[in-house]
């Protein structure tokens, strides 16, 4: 009888740090849910109603700020926008880091790892801090307010991180089957082409996606190169709604919240490429 009681003891402590590892996954999953959940209740509100309860149930919700949106030109003129600098920047991003993670991870040459350790320092010098040099060389390039000024500046600074990505999953893959290539006719491109990239389209998918969403959410380089209000990209739409003595809370939220939801879906359906891009880039990075 004993043996039986002090039997569930131990298995309730042996739960506890499960406990606390899902109490502390519930409590990160209610500080990022939350705002979204107060974006979507202030949106179907009026103005009137998210500034004085701005935490209540949208009850009766009305639908005005959304149809008011959708309705408008300017939504639609900055969604395309948005596509093509998203479309534009992940293309090349895709391009140039799977070429540059190609020659760090399989190719030999003279001072290779030190060439990439500098490459690495780009990781310490965000947009934010560098955003003046980058502007004035955009503005000697006659490149300010031209999708292409976006597009560069954008991909540029996606490299680093997405090279190490790259250039850890392109280690991963064994030493025999690029000398098989060679043996069977291939050159290092043609290995490269044919038989690399398709191996890695885990990694090329999790690049690709994780491009597309900072490169959809970002506000500062478009914000910075671009003034022109047909250019405008979806983050910087938020400024139209500003006026002199305040904004519409409740459409500002309705347009955010319509401008997230692209990333959003597209997140949900790349989670596992993402997942598995990083991790099997992580594991030889």
């Amino acid at each position: 009888m004993t043996s039986l009681m002090i039997q569930p003891r131990r298995n309730w402590k042996k739960n506890i740090p499960r406990l606390i590892q899902y109490a502390v996954l519930t409590l990160i999953v209610i500080v990022v849910f939350v705002p979204i959940v107060m974006l979507v209740f202030s949106a179907l509100k009026t103005r009137g109603e998210a500034m004085t309860n701005p935490y209540t149930l949208p009850i009766p919700p009305r639908w005005d700020n959304y149809i008011n949106i959708l309705s408008a030109p300017n939504f639609w003129m900055m969604l395309r926008n948005s596509l093509l600098v998203m479309a534009a920047t992940t293309t090349g991003v895709v391009l140039v880091c799977s070429l540059a993670a190609f020659v760090f991870a399989r190719m030999r040459f003279r001072s290779k790892d030190l060439l990439f350790n500098i490459l690495t320092l780009g990781l310490m010098f965000p947009i934010n801090i560098g955003i003046l040099p980058v502007y004035l060389l955009i503005r000697d390039l006659h490149l300010p307010d031209t999708f292409l000024g976006v597009i560069l500046v954008q991909t540029a600074f996606a490299l680093s991180g997405n090279i190490m990505i790259l250039r850890g999953f392109f280690l991963s893959i064994p030493m025999e089957l690029e000398d098989a290539s060679y043996i069977d006719g291939c050159t290092p491109f043609d290995f490269f082409w044919r038989i690399l990239l398709p191996i890695a389209k885990p990694a090329l998918a999790a690049v690709a996606a994780l491009t597309m969403i900072v490169s959809w959410n970002d506000l500062l380089v478009p914000l910075v190169l671009i003034n022109k209000e047909t250019l405008w990209t979806l983050p910087l739409g938020t400024m139209q709604f500003q006026g002199q003595y305040g904004m519409d809370v409740s459409l500002v939220n309705a347009f955010v919240s319509l401008s997230a939801l692209p990333t959003i879906i597209f997140y949900i359906f790349a989670e596992r490429q993402i997942v598995a891009g990083m991790t099997a880039g992580a594991v030889k990075g």
